[in-house]
C-alpha cells in the first residue's frame, strides 16, 4: 500500500470517528443524491456528444469506467515502481505487469489483423501503437519524467485520478504537465535531427523472425518480472 493511500485512510478514519451516526447517515444520503444527479448529467452529456461524434458516447463511457477502476484500485504506474522501494509492497507492480501482458495480447491481435501472420510485407510505420526508435532520447526522457512523477506524487493516470478526489497538489501538477508537454511538442522536430535520436525502431516479431517467438520472449520477460516482484513483496512482508 502506497504512502498516499495509508495517509488518506488514516485521515478518513479520524474524520469518521468524529461524526455522529446521524451525521454519517445524512452525509451518505447527500452523497447518493449528488451521485445520481451527476450520473444523470453525465448521461445527458453522452447523448449530446453522440450527436456530434458517432463514437463520442462510447469514448465517454470507457473513460468513466477507467476512472472508476483507477480510483478504486489506486492504480498508478509511478507507485508501481516507487512502492517496492519505499514500503516493500509489490501489489501495484504485479498489477502493472499483468496489464502489460493483457495489452501485449490486444496489440498483437490488432497488428496481426493489419499485417497478417506473415511479416514479409511489414511496414512498421503503418502499425497501430506507434512503434518508435529506442535511443538516448528514450533513457533521458524516462529519467526526467521519473523525477517529475516522484515529485508530483503520481504519473498521468494517478494525477488525473487524484484530481477527481480533490488533491490540490495534483491540480498544480497537471498544469505543469500540460505546460511541459507543449514545450516538448515544440522542440520535438528540431531535436530529432540531433544525436539524441540516433536509435532505430525495434519490432520484436521482425527481430525474432515471427509472432510466436516474439510473444514467448515478451511473456517470458514479463512473467519473470512478475515472479521477482512477488518474491520481493513476500520477502519484505516476512512471508519468506
Amino acid at each position: 500500500m502506497s504512502e498516499d493511500t495509508v495517509g488518506g485512510s488514516i485521515r478518513r478514519s479520524s474524520a469518521i470517528k468524529r461524526q455522529t451516526p446521524q451525521e454519517r447517515k445524512r452525509k451518505r444520503a447527500i452523497q447518493i443524491i449528488i451521485g445520481i444527479l451527476l450520473l444523470a448529467a453525465y448521461i445527458a452529456l453522452c447523448f449530446y456528444v453522440q450527436s456530434v461524434n458517432p463514437k463520442g458516447a462510447f469514448i465517454m463511457i470507457i473513460g468513466l469506467a477507467l476512472g472508476y477502476v483507477l480510483q478504486r484500485s489506486r492504480f498508478c504506474f509511478t507507485a508501481s515502481l516507487r512502492d517496492p522501494l519505499l514500503t516493500g509492497t509489490t501489489t501495484l507492480t504485479k498489477a502493472v505487469l499483468l496489464a502489460f501482458m493483457l495489452s501485449s495480447l490486444i496489440y498483437a491481435a490488432l497488428q496481426m489483423k493489419l499485417t497478417g501472420f506473415g511479416l514479409e510485407t511489414l511496414n512498421i510505420g503503418e502499425l497501430p501503437g506507434n512503434v518508435k526508435g529506442v535511443g538516448i532520447n528514450t533513457a533521458l526522457g524516462g529519467f526526467i519524467f521519473g523525477i517529475g512523477a516522484v515529485i508530483a506524487g503520481g504519473c498521468a493516470s494517478g494525477t488525473l485520478m487524484r484530481m477527481g478526489e480533490g488533491f490540490l497538489q495534483q491540480w498544480i501538477a497537471i498544469i505543469f504537465f500540460v505546460f511541459g508537454s507543449v514545450i516538448g511538442s515544440a522542440i520535438l522536430i528540431p531535436m530529432q535531427s540531433t544525436f539524441l535520436y540516433s536509435g532505430k525502431a525495434i519490432y520484436l516479431p521482425q527481430l525474432l523472425g515471427g509472432w510466436i517467438p516474439a510473444l514467448i520472449v515478451q511473456f517470458g520477460v514479463l512473467a519473470g518480472l512478475y515472479l521477482l516482484a512477488d518474491w520481493f513483496g513476500k520477502k519484505k512482508s516476512g512471508e519468506l
